[in-house]
């Protein structure tokens, strides 16, 4: 097509764009006075973690995650992650909600525990594939929190598209081509969102006892990256030596998910070398190199909603892909709720100019490059002279961010006439700052701000984290908003007892019907 997407976008009446879907599922531990990892079970009014819609838990029983509803703009999805926030801030009693995504004090694997969900056969289901987790990798680098963005478009976005566009697919069809679209080119771009959200250069020692790393001491109780954005991001953080054989493709929806499905059914040896039960309890679900969807570790994702008892890949075939989830933004330590609202700005109007590129399908020398441009900017992107290997050519990362940025401007211009605002162009700014060097990334506003309080990480983490709950406990909510909370509590509670009553399956039954399913 000799017009570009972005011309043929352009062409939209105002009336034509009804804005984005959004919304968050943010991490945190819970952690105790002396900044260790809570020992204590879930929080019992912050009701049940196997249903409760907004507040559960994701791999330890002191890592809380809570999610927002879809909302159809960035502060209403703010207000409501706000909310949830206060609500849990209320209910930790001398507990406090660790905000960065490198852990508290540690004491080795032993010390963080499984999460736990109940009796009923799914509840022990996604127990034992935590304990799979254990097995695999070790706890540890389970312990590591960070925030995952959802983002879509609605409805009435895609009838239009699909006719600008000439397409004839069903709708099925076309939006999930254009999703990978968008992914294709988030993964030739994600190392511009280590640079300016990357927020965790530095960990607690406990985190790395024993572990060989190129860190440099900070202090008697702690490490950082000299140039380092995410720890998080790099080989101490999320990692999998099983995972590097898959070659998951991200060019189509059938490739996708056939890579997956084929990791889900192929053994690896050192997993078979384990077992699926020790001492009569099982310890993973299956020795394959994944044990579900879910297990494998990327920096994005296509996503559909499951009904019950369905898989994410049966899903994404049967009805096609929903949404994107942004899966590698680390905790900003900084805000009450570990986002703000230009970082959200900025991802939406960055991830619409994905869909709006070119972007041809990634051969397997492209996807190499790639990986290798984000993982230094993930271990040395505050070092002015990182070049990034770009069109066959090496560029300076400064030049290489602003490039990026310059081409955002039209559309953030489009985007703000059709709402009637700045909101776009704004956030836009506020990222030219980080790079101008007028304002910090928050990599280097952490390592800044931890000199300036003569402070280690665990207890300027510590800091901030009584700092945030000083301030949401005295906000506060509105007394209808924490009625709704209290209700939701008792209700999933009552629903995880009607769940574990109506279980007619013993456990082995039922995980062998979920594996031939």
């Amino acid at each position: 097509m000799a017009e570009s997407r972005h011309s043929i976008f352009r062409q939209f009446a105002a009336s034509d764009w009804n804005g984005f879907l959004k919304g968050v599922e943010k991490e945190g531990l819970r952690v105790d006075r002396n900044g260790f990892i809570a020992q204590t079970p879930h929080p019992e009014a912050l009701g049940s973690a196997l249903t409760h819609p907004s507040i559960t838990t994701d791999y330890s029983e002191a890592l809380l995650e809570l999610i927002t509803p879809v909302c159809s703009s960035t502060p209403e999805m703010l207000e409501s992650l706000r909310n949830t926030h206060c609500f849990v801030q209320q209910n930790l009693g001398d507990e406090v909600f660790w905000p960065a995504s490198m852990p508290c004090e540690l004491d080795g694997d032993a010390s963080i525990p499984i999460a736990e969900y109940g009796s009923s056969n799914t509840g022990r289901l996604k127990h034992v594939y935590r304990q799979g987790l254990a097995v695999r990798y070790g706890r540890m680098m389970q312990s590591i929190a960070g925030t995952h963005y959802n983002l879509s478009l609605p409805d009435s976005f895609w009838d239009i598209w699909q006719g600008a566009l000439g397409d004839q697919q069903s709708m099925k069809d076309f939006k999930s081509e254009q999703y990978f679209w968008l992914i294709r080119n988030f993964r030739r771009r994600s190392w511009l969102l280590m640079l300016l959200f990357g927020a965790s250069p530095a960990l607690d020692a406990s985190f790395v006892d024993g572990v060989r790393h190129d860190l440099s001491r900070f202090d008697e109780r702690s490490w950082f990256g000299d140039y380092a954005t995410s720890l998080r991001m790099g080989d101490l953080g999320y990692h999998n030596n099983a995972q590097s054989s898959l070659n998951i493709c991200f060019n189509k929806l059938s490739t996708y998910t056939q890579t997956l499905d084929r990791a889900i059914h192929t053994n690896w040896p050192a997993y078979e070398a384990l077992g699926t039960q020790r001492d009569g309890q099982f310890i993973q679900i299956n020795t394959s190199v994944l044990q579900i969807e879910n297990e494998y570790y990327s920096a994005v994702r296509p996503k559909r909603t499951v009904q019950s008892g369905e898989k994410p890949i049966h899903a994404l075939e049967s009805r096609g892909v929903e949404y994107i989830e942004v899966r590698c933004l680390d905790l900003d330590p900084f805000s009450p709720v570990g986002v703000n609202e230009a970082q959200i700005d900025f991802l939406d109007l960055f991830l619409l100019d994905c869909l709006l590129s070119e972007s041809p399908r990634i051969d397997d020398a492209e996807c190499s490059l790639l990986d290798d441009n984000y993982k230094d900017v993930v271990s040395k992107g505050r070092n002015h002279e990182l070049a990034l290997c770009r069109a066959g050519e090496r560029t300076p990362i400064g030049e290489a961010a602003t490039d990026i940025l310059d081409r955002l401007e039209p559309l953030a211009g489009v985007l703000d006439g059709w709402n009637g605002g700045d909101v776009y162009r704004k956030a836009l700014s506020a990222q030219r700052g980080v790079l101008s060097g007028d304002s910090q990334a928050p990599s280097a506003r952490v390592v800044d701000a931890m000199r300036a309080s003569g402070l280690g990480h665990k207890d300027w983490t510590m800091d901030m984290a009584l700092k945030h709950q000083s301030t949401l406990r005295k906000e506060g909510m509105d007394a209808g908003v924490e009625a709704a909370f209290v209700a939701a509590s008792k209700s999933s509670i009552d629903e995880q007892k009607r769940i574990e009553a109506s279980d007619t399956l013993t456990f082995n039954d039922f995980l062998e019907q979920y594996l031939r399913s």
